[in-house]
């Protein structure tokens, strides 16, 4: 009988599982529905050591740290991915640590109380319980749980399907005939290789899902091969604030508002680090050197501001947005 979509899945992720490096310090493995990006710290006192991001696919485990864990305290911190719809997900505690929004390893000190880096802020990571073993893996879990990287990976890939528009059965570990006409039809729109894997499967459906998701607030994506200093510009009741700069390495995404969107439109100005604006209009505001927040939109060289266009993008009747920065300019 000719495998199902659903067990074609778990054959592959059972080869996943047998070939995960022997050799890893610390592992993470994703027992939940959704792909995650997590950082971890080491703390040694006075200073610690984050870094991030390690993608981790729905079933999957990857190699956080190659090192032995022989630091004092560890910790942990992961983000569901922007291509999800509804709210955020996120894994932490209560220890902030400072990160970057793309990939990146930095040091602080223990003590250090809140980020002076550029374009660095802190979320909340939890403490690791590696028990004082030097190798150790970690999963993380949803609730329900799902028990099981297998069921995982069949939850995840409905998660994804019902991301891109697809009708699906329930977010479970439980194949069903819904999720496989689904994943089929997907497979056949991608134009797949015939041994394409999960990975291609995964890579594939979250980034098709982004392409359609906006996650609530407004999120800066830049794919234009350039690391780019974004500024925004908001208008409500008459009154207008511009305020920048956000760092955007490329291949990153920044989310730069974080809460519901409430107005018909924000503005957005890109300019890239190495010189030049990749996204501007006609539409003027007050910008400065170093991070600003300005409110009005007149008199800029009078108040020692320098003017600059912004493009206008739709927000009107959307709570989240996201904007994607090309190499020729904004996507639409």
């Amino acid at each position: 009988m000719r495998p199902t979509s659903a067990s074609w899945l778990l054959a592959a992720l059972m080869l996943a599982v047998l070939c995960a490096p022997a050799q890893a310090a610390l592992t993470l493995c994703n027992r939940t529905s959704y792909i995650l990006y997590a950082a971890t710290s080491a703390i040694q006192s006075p200073r610690s050591d984050a870094q991030g991001w390690t993608r981790i696919a729905p079933g999957d485990c990857q190699l956080a740290r190659k090192e032995p864990l022989t630091a004092e305290t560890y910790l942990v911190h992961a983000r569901s991915s922007l291509a999800h719809s509804g709210p955020a997900r996120a894994w932490g505690g209560s220890y902030p640590v400072c990160v970057k929004d793309g990939n990146f390893s930095s040091r602080q000190g223990v003590t250090q109380p809140y980020c002076t880096a550029e374009d660095t802020f802190a979320l909340p990571f939890a403490p690791l319980d590696n028990r004082g073993r030097s190798v150790w893996t970690m999963n993380f879990d949803e609730q329900p749980a799902l028990g099981s990287l297998s069921a995982a990976q069949l939850a995840g890939v409905k998660r994804l399907l019902a991301d891109n528009g697809y009708k699906v059965g329930g977010i479970n570990g439980q194949p069903d005939r819904a999720t496989g006409a689904a994943l089929t039809d997907f497979r056949n729109r991608m134009h797949f290789a015939p041994n394409a894997g999960n990975v291609e499967l995964f890579e594939a459906l979250e980034r098709e899902a982004r392409k359609n998701n906006a996650p609530a607030g407004y999120t800066v994506c830049n794919e234009s091969g350039d690391t780019l200093l974004v500024a925004l510009a908001q208008e409500a009741g008459g009154k207008s604030v511009s305020r920048g700069w956000w760092t955007v390495p490329r291949g990153a995404c920044a989310k730069t508002i974080t809460t519901p969107l409430a107005d018909d439109a924000v503005w957005l100005l890109a300019q890239k680090k190495s010189g030049g604006t990749l996204v501007g209009g006609p539409q003027r505001f007050c910008t400065a050197a170093a991070a600003f927040e300005i409110a009005g939109a007149g008199n800029c060289s009078a108040r020692h501001f320098t003017e600059a266009g912004f493009a206008r993008t739709d927000t009107r009747d959307k709570q989240g947005f996201v904007a994607h920065i090309g190499a020729a300019g904004l996507k639409h």
